[in-house]
């Protein structure tokens, strides 16, 4: 890659990741002016159009970095064997992450439900994915080698979908609400609470008779 192109692809990084700082400030994506990013990154306006052609191809580009990421998040979970040790693990795990790119799951999050129409449409495709990369995933865990079903496994992953994006946002916002360092015991039951859904969630998948599965077919 030439200079030229290495800079212009620095530009173009710099916008989303601009959009994405005002996003994860409580701004609404359809409320964010061409501008107001290029004012960010010290570009003039007329700039913006040598990355996106216009706002909404920066808003679905944004959306394909903030889903990679996530999926890329719930591939590193991996299987597990349902032990209380491993689900804790999980758990710490998953906070990480989310900690180390909090405006993905911000952006995502909100824009479901954000008044960009073309913006919700793409992230119900890209949810629509998710879950199917956790049915996957799902399918290679030999505790539910009993459920195979796709409908089954498939409702599981759409519950542990969103419960992911609930805990994401949830953590967000508490580390908004408390300084990290002044008050770790409410991090610890936060996380607590999480790891007792979870084992709940699993008991009664684990305890589910298979025999219900052709039924629902």
């Amino acid at each position: 890659m030439s200079l030229r192109e290495e800079r212009k692809q620095q530009s173009r990084q710099a916008l989303l990741d601009a959009t994405l700082v005002l996003s994860s400030q409580g701004r609404a994506f359809s409320s964010i002016s061409l501008r107001e990013i290029t004012q960010a990154v010290g570009l003039v306006p007329a700039a913006f159009y040598r990355h996106f052609k216009n706002m909404d191809q920066l808003g679905l580009e944004l959306l394909d970095q903030a889903a990679l990421h996530i999926k890329g998040v719930l591939h590193q979970l991996g299987p597990t064997d349902f032990s209380l040790n491993q689900l804790a693990d999980k758990v710490e795990l998953f906070f990480q992450k989310v900690d180390a790119y909090p405006q993905a799951w911000i952006f995502l999050s909100a824009e479901r439900w954000g008044g960009s129409m073309f913006l919700r449409q793409g992230i119900e495709r890209e949810i629509h994915y998710l879950v199917e990369d956790l049915l996957h995933g799902l399918q290679q865990i030999p505790a539910l080698q009993p459920l195979q079903s796709p409908v089954e496994l498939r409702a599981l992953a759409q519950i542990l979908l969103p419960l992911a994006l609930n805990w994401a946002m949830d953590w967000i916002h508490l580390q908004t609400q408390i300084h990290p360092a002044s008050d770790q015991a409410a991090f610890a039951h936060f996380k607590a609470q999480c790891l007792t859904q979870l084992q709940l969630l699993f008991c009664g998948v684990l305890s589910s008779p298979s025999t219900r599965t052709t039924d629902l077919q």
